[in-house]
């Protein structure tokens, strides 16, 4: 991210549209694509970062007209966004963010689709170059694909690739220029890209280097990134029982006469669950996160681990399915405080409590648990994509 920052600035400002106003509804998802997650974050929110990055300000985000609270949401703790409602079309989308910079005037714009979150630094920087000497510049890439042309459901003729080519966003423009030929422009023009409201209007459209990174997200498949749908995991942790320890189990303080002994607060059933999410990802155990041998967690409150592990599994682009927590131990009685626990691990995990199951059983005397010497959990965590 440093990088981007020191290539950022040298660039001229320039502001930005991200336009997310769409309803995104063949990528399958249960919300708009654009507030959907992709790579643990939600789709708008990548590439708003790398303009906030790369310097963009103010940047205008276009949304459906219910969908500033999502929008919010999406994008919380990123400054100099305003939120403009979209119309039907993308044609009003781009118009409204537009108007919505008229009293900023910016010199440049970078117009963007929500639905491709992949943006280089490097297409940002060429664009900008490009438009100190024209008033359009467009990403576009090769064909590599013989063409042709179809009429009826048959090949009627075939078109030269030489002289076509596939079209990315975000597309860059003089503002001055593009704002007139928006306001020109016809309601039914049925232009695809501002380029072609630009050139509709007049104006020469440049062309520059675009990049496979920048695919539109367009499928539920696209979604997936190549990752299965759900995954498991598994944790198992013990802890001695001590005198003089406060016993805290599932993120509760449990009244008992002796405590689990640990680095942190020796929470052993959140720590069998870390582990579970952890291993989930592919991302190690909790030893490895939060070594005992580092004094910052000597008596640590094991909610914080938890939240961690949520976090990666999140940046890993899954969520919480579920959560099957054992509790082992003789003494004291897990069934009296069974619902607190469930309630307290649930708001920890963001899931809802029938998502969490909590279960305790003995070992008939037999083993350190069965002598009172300690604790055990065991747990299995699943976790679904996006």
């Amino acid at each position: 991210m440093n990088q981007i920052k020191e290539a950022a600035s040298d660039s001229t400002a320039f502001a930005a549209i991200v336009v997310a106003a769409g309803q995104g509804l063949r990528a399958g998802q249960r919300l708009p694509k654009q507030f959907a997650n992709w790579r643990g974050k939600p789709l708008l929110r990548h590439s708003i970062e790398r303009l906030i990055a790369s310097g963009a300000s103010p940047i205008i985000v276009v949304i459906p007209p219910d969908g500033e609270d999502i929008a919010r949401q999406a994008l919380s703790g990123l400054a100099d966004l305003r939120f403009v409602p979209g119309g039907a079309l993308r044609q009003q989308s781009v118009a409204a963010g537009l108007e919505a910079l008229a009293d900023d005037s910016p010199g440049k714009v970078l117009i963007h689709d929500a639905a491709r979150p992949d943006l280089p630094v490097e297409v940002i920087e060429a664009l900008l170059a490009a438009l100190d000497r024209h008033d359009g510049v467009i990403p576009v890439l090769p064909v590599v694909d013989s063409l042709v042309i179809t009429m009826g459901g048959m090949m009627w003729g075939t078109a030269d690739r030489e002289t076509v080519r596939r079209v990315q966003t975000p597309q860059a423009f003089r503002y001055g220029p593009i704002l007139a030929a928006h306001r020109a422009a016809p309601a039914d023009l049925g232009a695809g890209d501002d380029a072609q409201i630009l050139q509709a209007a007049g104006g020469e459209i440049a062309l520059v280097a675009g990049d496979e990174r920048l695919k539109k997200i367009t499928f539920a498949e696209d979604f997936s990134d190549g990752l299965p749908p759900l995954r498991v995991g598994s944790g198992y942790d013990v802890h001695r029982l001590a005198e003089g320890e406060e016993l805290w189990l599932g993120g509760i303080r449990i009244p008992h006469t002796h405590g689990l002994a640990g680095h942190s607060d020796a929470d052993v059933a959140i720590h069998a669950i870390v582990d579970a999410l952890l291993g989930a990802v592919a991302e190690g155990d909790i030893g490895s996160h939060f070594p005992p041998s580092d004094p910052q967690w000597k008596g640590a409150s094991s909610d914080r681990f938890l939240q961690h592990a949520v976090r990666l599994v999140a940046e890993a682009g899954y969520s919480v399915g579920n959560i099957d927590l054992t509790i082992i131990c003789e003494a004291p009685k897990i069934g009296p405080h069974r619902s607190a626990i469930r309630s307290r691990l649930a708001g920890l995990l963001e899931v809802p409590e029938d998502r969490v199951s909590v279960k305790a059983t003995t070992t008939e005397r037999l083993g350190f648990t069965g002598r009172e010497e300690g604790m055990a959990a065991q747990a299995t965590a699943t976790v679904v994509l996006g």
